[in-house]
């Protein structure tokens, strides 16, 4: 057994390799499901949709964070493997569905399946702050969320010209069986397992959430993802109408997003344990806004991929370092759901964005949606700038 508290290189390994599966995921859900859909006629905004309603079990992440803290003495490792579990069976089951026949099963197991992904993910967070210390978290977001965008860059790629060379169906499959190999690498990690008394946990969460500084950072979490998230949905499906390139072409093209993103999630994860976060999160996200907004000057898509790989590298930077500030007020023994409740707010952002993206797409067309994505950061960046964040108090730790 591999002992997660010795071993660097293993805990790196371990956290980036299960972020990779999430990416193949959220590959699916930016431009597999999307196109896939739209070549099944289907309108945009029923496609944002129901690619909103398969994305809400990230939003309520800390259902699933409440869970495994108060059966903490389990430990997090059996979480992490029932949810890879879940994860796969989701997926296997989508893989002999087609939605133009039955869109409610559909819906039904590929939500089971990214329920599945989320606790895996809620279990992997919470262990991975039991196992590292401030100086470092940086670096083990950066890892994370580099790991994510490598699957992401695989999905699309990999799992594009699946579907276009042999069916959608096959790429759901393969990546069910992906996810299943991926997962069964956590048995070999040993883990110390923790015994606190629901009670005493209850009492330390109210303590926490009545810090104003969680509080104002909570609303600050939702608001700066929702621009993101109208453009995660909104430029695939303005390369598929507008441009009309097939999945296998827009694979490719896409693959430099995540890229980009993993990129900035390097450079972000560094900068943030070297620099003052809350600085260097205002520089990402002001540039964040002058390239959004220089979407609506694009005539081709090679200015599209340009654009949109930087807005994407900038992205991957403002996420590490919001993790890392997660993670940095969340009290070690709230792991689970302190943190898990956070990343649900982050999320619910993501997914307000994507829901309404394709409705705005209908009804304001693809350059005033892309101009107001841009304009929504302005607010952002004035809460930023009058909040005040403050690391979590190890006086308030509960024995």
């Amino acid at each position: 057994m591999i002992d997660i508290t010795k071993s660097i290189s293993s805990k790196y390994l371990l956290f980036g390799s299960i972020y990779f599966i999430q990416g193949l995921l959220l590959a699916m859900g930016q431009l597999i499901i999307p196109v896939y859909l739209v070549e099944k006629s289907f309108p945009a905004p029923l496609i944002t949709l129901i690619v909103g309603v398969i994305m809400v079990p990230w939003t309520v992440k800390f259902f699933w964070g409440a869970l495994i803290d108060y059966l903490i003495r389990f430990g997090r490792k059996i979480f992490a493997l029932f949810g890879g579990i879940l994860f796969a069976a989701g997926l296997f089951a989508v893989a002999f569905i087609d939605p133009a026949k039955s869109l409610v099963l559909f819906v039904f197991f590929f939500f089971m399946s990214v329920s599945g992904l989320v606790l895996q993910d809620v279990a992997i967070d919470a262990w991975a702050i039991e196992v590292s210390h401030e100086k470092e978290r940086g670096k083990i977001s950066g890892v994370m969320f580099a790991g994510q965008n490598a699957g992401i860059a695989s999905g699309f790629i990999f799992l594009a010209f699946i579907a276009h060379a042999i069916s959608y169906n096959a790429s759901f499959l393969i990546s069910a069986l992906i996810i299943i190999i991926i997962t069964a690498y956590i048995v070999l990690f040993n883990e110390t397992k923790r015994d606190i008394k629901s009670k005493k946990v209850g009492a330390l969460l109210i303590s926490e959430f009545k810090k104003k500084p969680t509080l104002y950072f909570s609303i600050f979490l939702l608001l700066v993802n929702i621009s993101i998230g109208i453009l995660i949905l909104s430029v695939p499906l303005f390369m598929k109408i507008v441009f009309h390139f097939d999945i296998a072409q827009m694979g490719l093209m896409f693959a430099v997003f995540p890229i980009a993103m993993a990129a900035g999630s390097m450079v972000g994860g560094g900068m943030c344990d070297r620099y003052d976060r809350k600085k260097i999160l205002s520089v990402f996200i002001f540039l964040s806004l002058i390239f959004s907004a220089f979407l609506i000057f694009v005539t081709s898509w090679e200015m599209l991929i340009i654009l949109f790989a930087i807005i994407n590298f900038l992205s991957g930077s403002n996420t590490t370092v919001l993790f890392a500030l997660m993670m940095d007020i969340t009290n070690p023994r709230l792991g689970g759901f302190q943190l898990s409740f956070l990343t649900s707010i982050v999320n619910g952002g993501y997914v307000a964005g994507q829901t309404i993206s394709g409705s705005m797409v209908s009804m304001l067309g693809f350059s005033r949606v892309f101009l107001y994505s841009a304009w929504f950061l302005g607010p952002v960046l004035l809460i930023l700038y009058f909040m005040k964040l403050k690391k979590w108090e190890k006086t308030d730790t509960v024995e």
